[in-house]
């Protein structure tokens, strides 16, 4: 099977979704598929919008045993407003193309409508970056490929019903998108609940869900990550790894952490992933109010390779992501197999993956005050930390095994390939195709 890949960065840059499509590349050209990722040359986020921002050149290269095609970004002064006032025009497949936060890459539009590929199955992600998902449509239709989409939806506070984030995600442009898709891959019960609720017919639907391998974040040395973070052995220490943000709730971390050292609590935190600027605002602000903390109380790491996220797991005692902005949260499973336990926000699909109070504590979405309390229980029972670390570990065999999820995602695309196949063939040896096709565009 041939199967292209859309997506709006790939490693090695860093995020949920990127890691995943590139796990799920080698696993497919491992049982023998042929994988082609379509991506942008941005390795920072911010390359989207800044063309100072970290890229890698433009080309073709070989990764492992997968092909990655990799297309220069569109910039220029006033971009964002650009964008913004020409997604206006009420036209569903231009809005995907020019939506503000969208990575623009005309090359890559361009060679989805022209060039000869070959290939069985388009399967595309994630929201909210539509102009690659478009770019993947458009050579699907122009093939007469199934089209195959894994959103990856961040539906933000459930007890809100004007959130931000789930309006961003479920735009007319993207539910437009949506619709276009012959498969749609949702991780949680949640995510299936919201595409239902938008019109996606269930028979489209595929609940899969995400997995972990221990292998891969294990292993840790506890000692030497506390030494270099200068805490000692008897201090409970809060991780947290993400892109550092507001959205992704770094922010009231360190507000509820600080409400905690405010009543004397000796809690210790470490923040690693890359930062984004409305945290770095935050942090300026913060370290101003906190001086004698930072460097002891508080540790920036930047991102981690793989042998220091090992140590970072090793060295924490407690996983924080109080993230309004997460479709499921891969981090929480990783903090599971070191037998650390969760505390984040209910909120997006961590809501789903957490069992409050058997694997994990859940807070309301944006309640830093309960978030510190959560955080202050966790810091004084060792007993409760031990339990649902426990509990969330011994989950893991059983509910998030990765080639249970990778495998859904062949046998669907086999599905609709095959599906797709017979259509063709039935077409061409039709003896009255060209009839019947102008009779079905004349009745639409």
């Amino acid at each position: 099977m041939r199967i292209a890949h859309f997506i709006q960065r790939y490693p090695p840059a860093l995020g949920g979704a990127e890691t995943y499509f590139a796990r799920l590349g080698r696993w497919l050209a491992g049982r023998g598929d042929e994988v082609t990722v379509f991506t942008t040359t941005a390795i920072a986020l911010e390359a989207f919008w800044d063309y100072r921002a970290e890229m890698v050149p433009a080309g073709i290269s070989r990764e492992g045993d997968v092909t990655v095609r990799r297309y220069g970004l569109w910039h220029c002064r006033g971009r964002r407003y650009l964008l913004k006032a020409c997604s206006l025009f009420p036209h569903r497949r231009w809005q995907c193309l020019t939506l503000p936060c969208n990575p623009i890459a005309p090359r890559l539009w361009r060679d989805c409508g022209r060039e000869p590929f070959a290939f069985d199955a388009v399967h595309a992600s994630a929201f909210p970056y539509a102009y690659p998902i478009a770019c993947g449509l458009r050579l699907a239709r122009r093939l007469g490929l199934p089209f195959l989409l894994t959103p990856f939806l961040h539906l933000g506070d459930p007890d809100d019903a004007n959130d931000r984030n789930r309006r961003g995600y479920l735009s007319p442009a993207l539910r437009w998108l949506l619709r276009q898709a012959d498969a749609v891959f949702a991780q949680t019960p949640t995510e299936r609940d919201a595409l239902l609720n938008v019109g996606i017919s269930p028979s489209r639907i595929h609940l899969q869900g995400l997995g972990v391998d221990p292998s891969e974040c294990t292993g840790g040395d506890r000692r030497t990550a506390r030494i270099g973070w200068h805490a000692d052995d008897e201090a409970i220490i809060v991780g947290h790894l993400t892109n550092n943000s507001r959205e992704k709730g770094t922010v009231d971390l360190l507000l509820a952490v600080e409400q905690l050292w405010q009543h004397g609590l000796p809690i210790h935190i470490v923040l690693a992933g890359p930062e984004m600027p409305n945290f770095r605002s935050f942090w300026q602000g913060f370290a101003r109010r906190n001086p004698k903390r930072i460097g002891r109380d508080v540790v920036r790491l930047g991102p981690l390779t793989e042998s220091q996220k090992r140590d970072f797991y090793a060295g924490i005692d407690v996983f924080a992501l109080p993230s309004r902005s997460d479709s499921f949260g891969l981090v929480l499973l990783e903090a599971w197999a070191n037998g650390v336990p969760n505390v984040a926000y209910r909120a997006g699909g961590i809501a789903d993956v957490i069992r409050p109070g058997a694997d994990g504590l859940l807070v309301p979405c944006g309640d830093v005050r309960l978030l510190a309390a959560a955080l202050a229980d966790l810091f004084h029972n060792a007993a409760l930390r031990r339990q649902l670390g426990d509990a969330g570990k011994r989950r893991l065999r059983t509910d998030f095994h990765w080639p249970d999820k990778m495998s859904l995602v062949r046998e669907v695309c086999l599905e609709l390939a095959n599906r797709s196949d017979q259509s063709r063939i039935a077409c061409t040896t039709s003896p009255d195709t060209s009839v019947s096709r102008k009779s079905r565009l004349w009745n639409r």
